[in-house]
């Protein structure tokens, strides 16, 4: 008998928690009656602003034009006694600093007065902004250490809102974060500089089509999927807690194989968590359409509508930090992580972009008969030469250590980005090549074959899930984003290189005008030479298959496999110019970016090592050796008995060759570890994933072998088994 040594019970899991929080039920949710009754919203401003004030703010909101201290001064008593109202004794100006993260530093509304007493107060300047200390935030060499001085800068056209927390709550005010030389240390500014440059172009075309619109933006929709597990075995994982996957664990018998959790019933005790998530994300104003179980144990996903990319940003940072807060009050760990379990699905972040006009017209919405569109021709044809010419950036803004481990497999796309448009738009293109667009294919009609079912409305193409960025219905789905990523860099790739793109041809189609050409035959004549160029970066087959990444070479399409491949391309001298001409960031932002990511992939690596390091040589080794002195004493005391023990024998051999196989791969980590040091940080990373990272997986594959032989009750780690289905 082996002595039982496992220091948790896995039944704790399954019985431990309560559909009620604190024992108390849950009150019913009416959506209509609390969306958005946590948010400063436009509607409660232009009740309490003088009218004069409420145009001014609505001239800066809706159509960028600057804004003056009355109206700041008029908005911030409003906001005041609207939070205040709320119970909110704080207030924070909230960022987005370069560490994917979000930031806050909280100031009361309370100031002593000469009587000895305390008023509130709240002023335009505090609105305005900021000085929160900035000498430990990511910076990529903008500034130095002892340069502590940053700015934040309210952002007036993203909502105001209160978190609330069982003590109390305060005011978040969404700002800019920038260094005392006015360069952008966050996510956001880049994305209103992107958002206007997007604006500027698209506001020119539609001029050309004769439309008019006060202003253009990009419209983003975000899935997010996530796992869960329970806390019990959340804090027993050293890897969960430190690098937000399992560094170790063998596969279980069971995982995604018979594909019967995506879409299955969703779990009590997840579903009263999603509840309870959804209604503060509803308060915040967040507006949530979409939850299912996702393709593996324990993956879910939750979707939100599209908003204005900027509002949009700032929620799917709400959103993360909602589902991971909310998640422990059932006991539950949100891991966001694009891979925590090897073999199983991975974990993405499918942004869903596109462009509409302050009037609600989508600039992608083909309609009916897309072939008759030319002005959404022109503007697709602007998206599919802006992906085809910075391939680079588009793999750059998903690239981090995380979605390496994800992308290539298990529904992730591939890392060569392509687009897929589908056989109607395909062949509506082929058409505008060869001279004349005259038709477009129709769905029509799909039979089930069956009189009591219905005939549905047939799409006139299908989906491709392989496809990194595809074209679905009246939007692109770039497919590629992780689910642990800031969605704000991809947004300002979108922007920019859409906007870049635009402007060429605005640029083309005014000089062919200009030749005396109708509109038409101009039209006509930017639009073949634009597709002509771009037409190798489409592609609706299988992004998994070897097939394409060897005719993806034949195109002359990038294939950056890793972050380390991609991330020097930034600093490329197209992608400096291209960032400089629409104002989106300077060489200076840019190279501070390209150091701070490679940094940020360099430590995530490293401490990922030393936790396998530490794992391995603290839990799993004296675990397999304490079972190892079992056997030995059990072989010992059966050849005294002069029993056959060959069995035994050879489990020990087994037990004693896996430790042989971890004790030289520790040595080969530990040799790669001590060789990393280098001054450039991109030479640093490179080294670590050629050399570190081939140790790790050597580490893991002894580890995972020693999982199947050692005793499970010996064994120091919750396993996939149990994190996967215990609930």
């Amino acid at each position: 008998m082996t002595k039982a040594l496992r220091r948790y019970d896995t039944l704790a899991a399954a019985r431990n928690w309560s559909p009620k929080k604190n024992g108390e039920p849950m009150e019913s949710m009416n959506v209509t009656e609390i969306f958005g009754e946590n948010t400063f919203q436009q509607e409660d401003l232009k009740e309490q602003l003088p009218k004069s004030i409420w145009k001014d703010l609505e001239k800066t909101v809706e159509e960028g034009e600057q804004l003056n201290s009355d109206v700041a001064d008029a908005v911030a008593v409003a906001m005041k006694d609207w939070a205040m109202d709320k119970g909110a004794t704080h207030f924070t100006h909230w960022f987005q600093p370069l560490t994917g993260l979000t930031a806050e530093k909280h100031d009361s509304f309370i100031t002593p007065n000469q009587g000895g007493g305390a008023i509130s107060e709240f002023s335009g300047n505090d609105l305005i902004q900021g000085e929160p200390d900035a000498s430990s935030f990511p910076n990529g060499g903008l500034r130095q250490t002892f340069e502590a001085r940053g700015y934040t800068a309210w952002d007036p056209t993203s909502p105001a809102f209160i978190m609330e927390n069982e003590n109390g709550s305060y005011l978040c005010i969404p700002t800019a974060f920038a260094s005392w030389t006015g360069e952008a240390l966050d996510h956001k500014t880049p994305i209103l500089r992107s958002n206007e440059a997007l604006n500027k172009q698209a506001k020119r075309a539609l001029e050309l089509f004769d439309v008019d619109a006060k202003r253009v933006a990009a419209t983003v929709g975000t899935e997010q999927e996530y796992f869960l597990i329970d806390q019990e075995f959340y804090y027993r994982r050293p890897d969960l807690m430190t690098s937000g996957r399992t560094l170790v664990g063998a596969k279980p018998p069971r995982g995604q194989e018979l594909d019967d959790h995506y879409f299955g019933s969703i779990p009590d005790r997840v579903l009263s968590f999603m509840l309870e998530a959804e209604k503060e994300l509803y308060k915040l104003g967040i507006p949530v359409k979409t939850r299912h179980n996702e393709v593996a144990p324990s993956q879910y996903e939750i979707a939100p509508l599209f908003e204005t990319c900027n509002i949009a940003a700032d929620h799917q940072q709400l959103m993360m930090i909602t589902l991971k807060r909310i998640a422990r009050d059932y006991g539950l760990e949100c891991m966001l992580h694009e891979k925590p379990f090897d073999g199983l699905n991975g974990s993405g972040k499918h942004l869903n972009w596109s462009m509409a006009t302050n009037s609600g017209m989508n600039l992608l919405e083909p309609g009916d008969n897309p072939h008759d569109n030319m002005q959404f021709l022109f503007f697709f044809s602007a998206v599919l030469k802006a992906v085809y010419e910075n391939q680079d950036l588009l793999r750059i803004s998903i690239a981090h250590a995380g979605n390496d481990h994800r992308l290539g497999g298990n529904e992730a796309p591939p890392a060569i980005i392509s687009a897929y448009i589908g056989e109607q738009l395909e062949d509506v293109l082929t058409q505008v090549l060869n001279g004349n667009a005259k038709e477009s294919k129709q769905g029509g009609l799909l039979g089930l074959g069956s009189p009591v079912l219905p005939s549905l409305p047939k799409h006139a193409g299908d989906r491709n899930r392989t496809s990194p960025f595809a074209f679905t219905g009246n939007k692109f789905e770039f497919r590629a984003v992780g689910s642990s990523q800031s969605i704000s860099f991809p947004i300002v790739v979108l922007n920019t290189i859409v906007a870049d793109a635009i402007d060429d041809l605005c640029t083309n189609l005014e000089e062919e005008v200009d030749r005396a050409k109708s509109f038409e035959d101009a039209l006509a004549t930017v639009m073949q030479d634009a597709l002509g160029e771009c037409k190798d970066i489409i592609f609706n087959g299988d992004g998994y298959s070897d097939e394409w990444e060897k005719e993806a070479e034949e195109r002359g399409l990038l294939n950056l496999k890793t972050t380390i491949d991609a991330l020097p391309k930034f600093t490329d001298e197209k992608n400096i110019s291209l960032f400089e001409k629409h104002g989106v960031l300077n060489e200076r932002e840019i190279h501070s970016r390209q150091e701070i990511w490679a940094e940020q992939y360099l430590t995530t690596l490293n401490i990922e090592a030393d936790t396998t390091e530490s794992m391995a040589k603290t839990m799993i080794y004296p675990a397999a050796v304490r079972y190892m002195n079992e056997l030995a004493e059990n072989v010992e005391r059966i050849q005294e008995l002069g029993i056959e023990g060959e069995g035994s024998k050879n489990m020990l051999k087994k037990v004693n060759k896996g430790l042989n196989d971890l004790n030289i791969a520790l040595e080969e980590l530990r040799e790669a570890v001590l060789d990393s040091d280098s001054e450039n940080v991109i030479d640093s990373a490179t080294h670590v994933k050629e050399n570190v990272k081939p140790a790790m997986t050597k580490i893991r594959d002894s580890v995972d072998f020693l999982e199947r032989h050692v005793a499970d009750d010996y064994w120091p780690l919750p396993i996939y088994r149990e994190m996967l289905f215990v609930k």
